[in-house]
């Protein structure tokens, strides 16, 4: 999510909202926030080749009509060994995450990576912070009724960290929860900007509100974030930690950017999962 065009959505969005009332308010910045899309980063597919095609059938709950994620499936060599859901940020598919799936399988997951609906081969839509609550959810219980005795974990990358948070808060049998390059809620992204200044929190519809949620999970938390970040501050992700309750770890990733923490931190991940799940 690049952060000059969260703050040009919600710039917009005051003249929207004036003009054409709160409906196309928030319509807006639901397509600019999440930038829904089949684009893939640069050797996405790649990464992608070999990951098997997995599609989980729902019936959405606002509209009451059946809906179809898409999603990836690489397994790891281990027996039992645990699984991972991830959830993706904006304006990429899950194809373009592949290869952060791949880092993560070297790590001993079995992953999981889904598409929103809006994203990719998944049902057309546009998405909406609860839909996106919805679709994660969806996975998870796909999740559990395949693999019901392995440990299953959830993870978020930068505006999936909110979803990951909300979805650790709606279930009780994650064995933990992991959250990379995320905020604490939308309006403060905006509020560490240059335009933090301007007073548009009331009118963000989208406010995916991390900090507010993070205090009521219930399995061990680790927070990562890049230190050279860009797009999302690093005292976003500091805080986020702070709002939680125990067991939690902080990892800062020095040099890390939003986009390669994950890369350049695999050995910190390695040691921070071993630390803090006992994972080896």
């Amino acid at each position: 999510m690049k952060r000059w065009t969260l703050l040009a959505a919600i710039a917009l969005a005051l003249g929207f909202a004036v003009l054409t009332g709160c409906s196309t308010l928030d319509e807006r910045q639901r397509a600019w926030i999440f930038q829904p899309s089949d684009r893939s980063w640069s050797g996405g597919l790649a990464a992608a080749e070999g990951m098997d095609d997995v599609w989980i059938g729902f019936q959405a709950k606002a509209s009451g009509e059946p809906a179809t994620l898409h999603g990836l499936w690489l397994p790891s060599d281990r027996p039992g060994g645990p699984i991972l859901l991830y959830l993706h940020g904006a304006r990429f598919n899950v194809t373009g995450s592949a290869p952060r799936m791949r880092r993560m399988q070297e790590l001993g997951f079995s992953v999981l990576g889904v598409d929103y609906r809006g994203f990719g081969k998944s049902t057309a839509a546009l998405p909406s912070e609860e839909s996106a609550y919805e679709d994660a959810r969806a996975a998870w219980d796909w999740l559990a009724r395949k693999y019901p005795d392995r440990p299953r974990y959830v993870f978020g990358h930068s505006l999936g960290g909110p979803i990951a948070i909300n979805l650790a808060t709606e279930v009780s049998d994650e064995s933990g929860t992991i959250v990379e390059g995320t905020f604490t809620s939308i309006a403060d992204v905006v509020s560490t900007s240059k335009w933090g200044w301007v007073p548009v929190s009331m009118l963000i519809t989208q406010r995916f509100e991390a900090a507010r949620k993070v205090g009521k999970i219930g399995s061990p938390l680790l927070v990562v974030h890049g230190g050279e970040d860009r797009l999302i501050a690093p005292d976003l992700g500091r805080k986020l930690f702070e709002a939680a309750a125990q067991p939690k770890l902080f990892m800062l990733v020095e040099g890390g950017s939003h986009h390669n923490t994950n890369s350049v931190g695999q050995a910190q991940y390695r040691q921070a999962l071993a630390q803090l799940f006992s994972l080896k």
